[in-house]
């Protein structure tokens, strides 16, 4: 997935979910977050965040903040890209047990969750949720974020949909390089955790991979490892704002 109209930015500060504001060529500038969640850690005054032009010159801001830096890794925070970037992977045939399908469209209605892409091949009928995480530490990453409702009310929809004939995954795209493995974040939402738990015993599949993250681009890379059962590490205060948009 690539990017035009990029720019580098020193990040000031957040007033709400949507809307932060930045350093841009020594003036103050208003800018719009594609992303929900908090990224607390990595959405920290004066470190250098990567914008997006808009095109539609009826917005009321002229960028969106689709990434940052932590210390030296950068991550991408487009919440939008992970269900392109899958997309376009599994048309590549680049996802494990998702090569050669005869069928794919992106949301998909089940009960009631709409899922991110249903799939058709020659024998199977399915359903995948896709969720970025942007959530790194010391080398794990974790989602979420924030507590999800939506999150685990996908989850259990998938198990049904898996009872009724249909292969169910949960694909979880890690918007960055060089991280060890993925576990759900059961410090911050435990629900979420459970959920994810039950989905793996009753057969949904859960696939994790990292990205090639550049300034402009970001692409799927290697398939991770992921633990169920350590508990994760409640990084921001669960208070506040429920990041249901992931």
């Amino acid at each position: 997935m690539k990017y035009n109209g990029i720019r580098r930015a020193k990040f000031i500060d957040r007033p709400n979910r949507f809307i932060a504001n930045v350093e841009l060529d020594g003036k103050r500038e208003k800018v719009h977050v594609k992303n929900t969640g908090r990224c607390k850690e990595i959405f920290v005054e004066g470190t250098t965040v990567i914008l997006e032009e808009g095109i539609n010159s009826n917005r009321k801001t002229r960028y969106s903040i689709i990434g940052g830096y932590k210390g030296d890794l950068l991550i991408n925070t487009d919440s939008q890209a992970p269900n392109t970037v899958v997309y376009e992977a599994i048309t590549q045939n680049k996802i494990d047990g998702l090569q050669d399908v005869t069928k794919i469209k992106r949301e998909a209605t089940f009960g009631n969750s709409r899922f991110d892409i249903y799939f058709e091949d020659k024998d199977r009928k399915g359903f995948i949720e896709v969720k970025g995480v942007t959530l790194e530490y010391d080398g794990m990453c974790m989602f979420p974020d924030a507590p999800t409702q939506r999150g685990a009310r996908h989850v259990h929809e998938l198990i049904e949909a898996k009872r009724q004939g249909y292969h169910s995954y949960i694909i979880f795209l890690v918007q960055m390089e060089g991280v060890k493995c993925f576990t759900p974040n059961h410090g911050m939402d435990p629900e979420f955790g459970r959920a994810l738990k039950a989905a793996h015993s009753q057969g949904v599949e859960i696939l994790v991979y990292d990205s090639l993250v550049r300034e402009d681009e970001i692409v799927i890379g290697d398939s991770l490892d992921f633990i169920l059962e350590m508990p994760g590490v409640a990084l921001n205060d669960i208070e506040g704002e429920k990041d249901d948009e992931n």
